[in-house]
This record gives structure tokens, sequence and C-alpha cells, in this order.
């Protein structure tokens, strides 16, 4: 039978302490990119959110807008004007019966 010297000893112990700091790195390596996913997932959720939002004020804008030109407490002039002076877009303009901007 073959005895096993201190310094066999020393190795193998080496080895595995090598292998489990490599699988460890490995481990980690698989966290770090677990993270990095979920937190994009996070931030396209917010922004999804945030845009969600945005339309909403838009429309809520929009029939506040309509409201106030139906209750006669603005004229369709003053809407056009504002309309006529924000879009720039030549589908936006048409979408109001605007002539193209020049």
């Amino acid at each position: 039978m073959k005895t096993t010297t201190a310094m066999e000893t020393n190795m193998k112990n080496v080895e595995a302490a090598a292998k489990r700091i490599a699988d460890l790195e490995a481990k980690l390596k698989q966290a770090k990119a677990a993270k990095q996913q979920l937190e994009a997932r996070r931030r396209a959720t917010e922004n999804k959110k945030a845009r969600a939002e945005d339309t909403r004020r838009k429309i809520l804008v929009g029939a506040a807008v309509l409201a106030a030109v139906e209750r006669g407490e603005l004229s369709r002039d003053q809407i056009t004007a504002l309309l006529n002076n924000s879009l720039t877009r030549a589908d936006d303009r048409a979408l109001f019966n605007l002539p193209p901007s020049p």
C-alpha cells in the first residue's frame, strides 16, 4: 500500500481549492448575468409604465380641451391655431385637416 506524503496531500488540497474557486467564480458570473437580466426587465417595465401614463395624460388633456370647446370655453379657432403652430409632421397635420407646413 502506498502512503501519501504531506506534499502530495498539500497538492491535492491546493487543486481542490483551485477547483472550488473556479466553481465559485462561474456561479458568481451566472449570478451577475441573472442580476443584469432582472435589472433590464425592471427598467423595461418602468419604461412601459411611464409610456402608458404619458399616453393616458395626453388622452385626458385632449378630452378636457374638447370638452372646453363644447362648453364654449375655448373656440375651435383657438384650438386650430394651437395645432397649426404645434404640429409639424405631415400625417399629424392631415389628421386635423391642416395644410402642410412650409
